[in-house]
């Protein structure tokens, strides 16, 4: 079936009514094959319905608009040109003459592939035909609630490099190569990309986009992506796609102002221009807008196999410009209700986050009662609260003791993810390490606990590439990770914790089953202020299946400290940041933790443990009951 035999009046009208999903099948340049698979011609369709003349400008007409031109065939502006031959891998353009007579260049908005920047053309490209090898985890990975999910944020132009020229990148298949097993290694279930999409500034890191529809060229076409994706999830591994339908830029190439009106974005000037960021914002109450970005995340969906979406800059879509003061945008958020709708439709499995700082209600919630139909929430809150207490010195976090429990106050309001994201480690916020008080060995020791209390506390994780590397140097986009750092003792070892903390939150049932439901956790002792330490349980499904953490954020070491428990076995030690391993001080507990039953921080039972100092410890049960000896007569 032709693309030209797709378009008719059923077709025109939901898609102005933002009722399409699949509307990369129309719009774009669609390559036709023979019965042998020969491409013999190429449809090509815009929408512009302020245009009055659109021409193709291509490598095969010299860019000459007088040779190509496309032909209105419908009242709704719908242009169309089919020319014979073979088109893959041309470059073009559209030439669009609107009807006050202005005359503007532009990409194609459904392209399926683009120039490498500087060029600002689309590339006809064969999207169909990859043939996938994923069937096992396409059909059998499960619903992340009651699952862990440790999430690896990662830029791809910046992991790893083969130069510091600009355009020395690994392209997605030798990104394949060198990030499987590094994954493996750590126990990250899944990958986060920063937006994959065709964008024209490097320094942009992809969030003001150009073509929504064409990953980047900086890193090969599409097909390279694919098989990335696929080998990803044939080692278990899920990936997301950090996605940005709020904003774009304002490239004149671009969506913005396409056809001479805001065809995507806002007409009113004084909130289509997003001054603080330089871009301007898509009208997400417009049914063409919809339809483009339904469509959109249903491409990546379909074609790139991908397991969810980041969405970026929530509350900016919420609140007009991201201020509570000019009032909900009602046209956004009953976007984001029924993109829920529709992605959740197709796989119900799917993770779609919100990148949200406001305390709008029910971003969580289903849109049937009222939310906005996200699954998951970066709590940004537990990640502001976390990181001003650790960069107090340690004699001044007493004043302050209760900005790590109040994140428990609101813990089930939503269902999060704690970020420790790219944007706390960028724009002189210095590293997550940088970030520490102290001398050297302190800032480690620091760190380490600030790795250890995101991992145990309720929650999705998702931490920034680069950061198990404890660098001292914030991200640059420009230039690969420190990896250099693992030939120093202190950077290896605080690497070594992180791999370590992460494999156990993603094996121990008790730091993931039940981090969404509030019988999952218990403070043991949330108010000791004076010395800063925390006591806090995570528990599985099965009660008895459970881990006390011991967190110290004070310099002190404690010796036989008794410590309120619940069990009524004897207790071990599952890992500690003091370890001489992780480049602590070695105050460790070799061997077991006998139970008694003596009442301590209202629990019947307690325990005698030495806490290191800026440490954190994990016990857990062992597997059978003490044998209790007989008194002798």
């Amino acid at each position: 079936m032709s693309v030209r035999d797709k378009i008719d009046s059923n077709f025109l009208y939901f898609f102005d009514q933002g009722k399409v999903t699949n509307a990369y099948e129309v719009f774009g340049a669609h390559l036709v094959k023979d019965e042998e698979g020969n491409n013999i011609a190429c449809e090509f369709t815009l929408y512009a319905p302020n245009a009055k003349e659109v021409n193709i400008i291509g490598e095969w007409n010299d860019f000459d608009p007088k040779k190509t031109k496309m032909f209105c065939i419908d009242s709704k502006g719908i242009w169309y040109a089919k020319l014979e031959g073979n088109y893959e891998w041309s470059r073009y353009k559209y030439q669009i003459i609107t009807k006050q007579n202005n005359v503007n260049y532009k990409s194609d908005p459904f392209a399926f592939y683009s120039a490498l920047r500087p060029l600002q053309d689309s590339k006809v490209y064969n999207i169909n035909d990859y043939k996938w090898n994923d069937d096992m985890w396409m059909y059998t990975h499960p619903k992340t609630y009651d699952k862990p999910v440790c999430i690896y944020e990662m830029h791809l132009g910046s992991w790893m490099r083969k130069g510091e020229g600009e355009n020395d990148f690994y392209c997605y298949t030798e990104i394949a190569e060198r990030l499987i097993p590094y994954l493996k290694e750590y126990g990250f279930t899944h990958v986060e990309f920063l937006p994959v999409y065709e964008h024209p500034l490097d320094a942009s890191w992809g969030y003001q986009g150009v073509s929504y529809y064409s990953v980047s060229a900086r890193y090969g076409d599409p097909k390279g992506l694919m098989y990335l994706i696929d080998q990803l999830h044939q080692i278990g591994v899920g990936v997301i796609l950090d996605w940005v339908p709020g904003h774009i830029c304002k490239d004149s190439h671009g969506l913005y102002m396409f056809d001479g009106t805001a065809l995507y974005d806002y007409s009113d000037e004084n909130i289509r221009e997003n001054k603080s960021w330089g871009t301007a914002n898509l009208d997400l109450g417009k049914g063409t807008t919809r339809s483009f970005l339904y469509s959109n995340a249903m491409f990546y969906l379909k074609y790139f196999h991908v397991d969810g979406f980041r969405v970026d800059a929530v509350s900016n879509l919420i609140y007009h410009l991201g201020n509570k003061e000019n009032g909900v945008n009602i046209g956004a958020c009953e976007f984001l209700r029924e993109l829920s709708a529709h992605l959740f439709k197709y796989d119900d499995r799917l993770i779609l986050s919100a990148e949200d700082s406001s305390d709008y209600w029910g971003v969580t919630k289903p849109a049937s009662i009222g939310g906005l139909g996200f699954n998951y929430k970066w709590d940004m809150g537990w990640m502001n609260d976390t990181l001003k207490y650790f960069k107090l010195d340690p004699i001044y976090r007493r004043y302050d003791h209760h900005k790590l429990t109040f994140s428990m106050v609101y813990n089930y309001n939503e269902q999060f993810i704690l970020p420790l994201s790219h944007d706390e480690v960028v724009h002189m916020k210095g590293s997550l390490l940088n970030k520490m008080p102290g001398d050297y060995w302190q800032m480690f020791a620091n760190f380490k606990i600030l790795i250890g209390y995101q991992m145990t506390h309720p929650g999705k994780k998702l931490l920034f590439m680069g950061s198990e590397l404890a660098p001292f140097s914030e991200w640059g986009f420009a230039r690969e990770l420190d990896w250099n750092l693992m030939e120093y003792e202190s950077h290896k070892t605080a690497n070594q914790f992180v791999k370590d903390i992460t494999n156990i939150y993603k094996n121990e049932k008790a730091l993931y089953e039940l981090e969404l439901e509030p019988k999952g956790f218990t403070y043991i002792d949330a108010d000791n202020v004076n010395q800063s330490l925390y006591f806090y349980a995570r528990f599985a499904k099965d009660f008895n299946e459970h881990i006390i953490v011991v967190m110290n954020n004070t310099p002190n070491t404690y010796f036989n400290y008794r410590i309120g428990v619940m069990g009524d076995r004897n207790y071990y030690e599952l890992i500690n940041s003091d370890d001489v391993k992780y480049g602590g001080s070695g105050k460790i507990n070799n061997s077991e933790l006998k139970i008694e039953n003596y009442a301590f921080n209202n629990q019947k039972q307690s325990i005698l443990a030495t806490i290191p100092p800026l440490g954190i410890v994990l016990f857990k049960m062992v597997k059978e009951k003490p044998i209790k000896k007989k008194n002798k007569v």
